[in-house]
């Protein structure tokens, strides 16, 4: 089918959910790790607890990919069914995270937040490639990064300007404070909306043959593991080595989503998460004492002084933190400049997604380095302004040149196996990889940092194997 080539705002409709996929996503990267260490988690125990986030995507994203491109809904189409759902759940797991009152249920409420995203992020990625032509492909991916820039920024910041209107930072010790289960509220009223939103506003194409379509569909109905087992033996060479690329990109941003709070509060502004066994009641088996059930559970402290100090430093850790999240903020403003630029320049001219995609790897790598060296908001905001350009091509340059080295029929499941290479790095890291390879360096937690910057340089040296000139570049003269 011949497609029509779009104007700005239809593709920026089609791609407006991801305004609130990004929230969930930037909530969930900026601060579970913070959940996490206020209920009593070790700096070396939180990649561990991420691990449900990748492994989910590893089995959601292809069978949603599947699904999708054998569903059509005379009302919602083909992806927007998947939209609705994944709004709905991940909403409701945003809105309940912070109010976890153990470990165990926040990490249970990551899994659910990563599924439930998942179920609406794969098939945004499908329905750009569904509904333009492809010479608009990266003009695309590269609207949607720029969505994705706004939300990174605007969730980032929630806590620190919900604390700036006056609601407490600071909450007892094993408590989630106020000002971040507000913003995660707001996180959840945002994705819902912004999903409606591209719901109402954009029409999918149909089948092309209808028949045929359900036809292929009865017949194929039974055969989930063949497809999928077969599809990955005769992946495209070039989905192949963007993997490789994936995987390097993708250990690096895990790295900074799990690690990045406390090795910047310890390693700038020398406030680390205090240690409440230090200062509090222990059992027998040295477990805290408390007092209280459900939310009214309370740290029974060694005495007044001890209690003091604690709330001290915990107040330090909870403002460095704010800060740390805004600065992280600014990597989702750069990205949205970024791809704005790209916006631009994509809609005029050719666009060169290898190299794009390489310079911009090595700047965030360097980006993720420098943070070794900063030693305030400014310098440290400096670095993510870097990391941010790599994370606005990491979001559109991949998906530009898979999309344009595939077979359309199949471009849902081929994108969900993609994520093979997104998961993958991160079940790696999670499982001590990224604990093993920064501490080869030292013990210190910003090495982390490092391991990450040296990971994006190497992901962008990578992108030399990509020979493919029709995903490096594709012109509206070429065939299509």
């Amino acid at each position: 089918m011949k497609k029509r080539l779009l104007s700005f705002w239809e593709i920026w409709n089609m791609s407006f959910g991801f305004l609130g996929i990004q929230f969930g996503y930037a909530l969930q990267g900026g601060f579970m790790s913070r959940i996490f260490q206020t209920l009593g988690a070790s700096e070396d125990e939180i990649p561990l607890l991420w691990i449900a986030a990748p492994l989910t995507g590893l089995i959601v994203q292809p069978i949603i990919g599947y699904l999708s491109d054998r569903t059509w809904h005379p009302k919602l189409g083909r992806r927007k069914p998947y939209f609705l759902i994944g709004a709905v759940l991940s909403s409701l797991a945003l809105f309940f995270a912070p109010h976890s009152s153990a470990l165990w249920m926040a990490a249970g409420f990551l899994w659910v937040i990563d599924a439930c995203i998942n179920i609406s992020m794969e098939p945004f990625r499908a329905l750009v490639a569904d509904k333009l032509h492809e010479s608009q492909r990266s003009y695309g991916f590269v609207v949607q990064t720029l969505i994705i820039g706004i939300g990174t920024w605007v969730a980032s910041n929630l806590p620190w300007l919900i604390n700036q209107l006056g609601v407490s930072n600071e909450a007892p010790a094993g408590v989630v404070p106020q000002s971040v289960r507000i913003a995660f509220a707001i996180g959840a009223f945002v994705f819902i909306l912004s999903i409606l939103y591209t719901i109402f506003t954009t029409e999918e194409y149909p089948p092309e043959d209808m028949e045929a379509f359900l036809k292929e569909k009865k017949e194929k109905k039974s055969n989930f593991i063949k497809d999928i087992t077969e599809n990955v033996a005769n992946m495209p060479k070039t989905m192949r080595k963007l993997g490789v690329i994936q995987f390097f990109s993708w250990f690096a941003f895990f790295t900074m989503w799990s690690l990045a709070t406390p090795a910047l509060t310890e390693h700038i502004y020398d406030a680390p998460k205090p240690d409440v066994k230090l200062y509090a009641q222990l059992d027998a088996e040295g477990s805290i004492v408390h007092k209280g059930e459900g939310e009214d559970k309370r740290v029974m402290f060694l005495d007044a002084e001890k209690e003091a100090t604690y709330t001290t430093k915990d107040k330090a850790y909870n403002t460095a933190a704010d800060e740390v999240g805004s600065a992280m903020g600014v990597y989702g403003l750069s990205s949205m400049a970024f791809a704005l630029l790209l916006t631009f320049y994509s809609a005029r001219f050719k666009l060169n997604r290898k190299y794009t995609h390489l310079v911009s790897l090595i700047l965030g790598g360097l980006g993720f380095i420098g943070m070794y060296f900063c030693d305030d908001f400014i310098s440290l905001a400096i670095c993510f302004v870097l990391v941010g350009i790599s994370w606005g091509s990491i979001l559109s340059m991949p998906y530009a040149m898979l999309s344009s080295s595939i077979d359309p029929t199949k471009m849902g499941m081929f994108m969900g196996l993609f994520n093979m290479f997104i998961v993958i790095p991160q079940i790696v890291a999670a499982l001590g990889g990224v604990n093993f390879v920064y501490k080869l360096i030292g013990d210190k937690t910003i090495n982390a940092m490092i391991v990450a910057g040296i990971s994006l340089i190497v992901a962008g040296l990578f992108n030399l194997l990509i020979t493919n000139k029709k995903a490096i570049a594709y012109s509206i003269d070429q065939s299509e």
